[in-house]
């Protein structure tokens, strides 16, 4: 029996699926921290007695800094998301760049937006 090199359509819907509720998910909590940052929720120091607001400010700004990480990452992780909708619709969704063979189904559900099996990943790390 030949190797299957594609995933069904009814497959890729099933994967579409479990995009669209990350997807949903992370940009509920990019919109949550772009929020934080941009301080729309009016929490922040103007209220706060002098003698605690440089420690506050202080603290309020690792804090954005923190948030600022934590935004880009999720952002990255928004923009991975999209792509592998993309590959869904380009029927090239869940093979493996590396070896050009199906990434397992297991894999995909946990890391959807994954373009390398571990074989893959295996085989690229060794090339480094």
């Amino acid at each position: 029996m030949a190797e299957k090199l594609r995933y069904s359509d009814e497959e890729l819907e099933e994967f579409r699926a479990i995009i669209n509720e990350k997807l949903d998910r992370a940009l509920k909590e990019f919109e949550h921290m772009r929020q934080m940052l941009t301080n729309s929720g009016g929490n922040d120091t103007n209220d706060t007695a002098p003698t605690f607001k440089v420690l506050e400010e202080g603290a309020d700004t690792l804090g954005k800094e923190e948030a600022a990480r934590l935004a880009e990452r999720q952002r990255v992780f928004i923009n991975h998301l999209r792509a592998a909708l993309q590959r869904i619709d380009n029927k090239t969704y869940g093979v493996c760049r590396a070896t050009g063979k199906l990434i397992p189904k297991e894999r995909l559900r946990i890391v959807p937006h994954a373009t390398l099996s571990v074989e893959g990943k295996e085989m690229l790390s060794k090339q480094k």
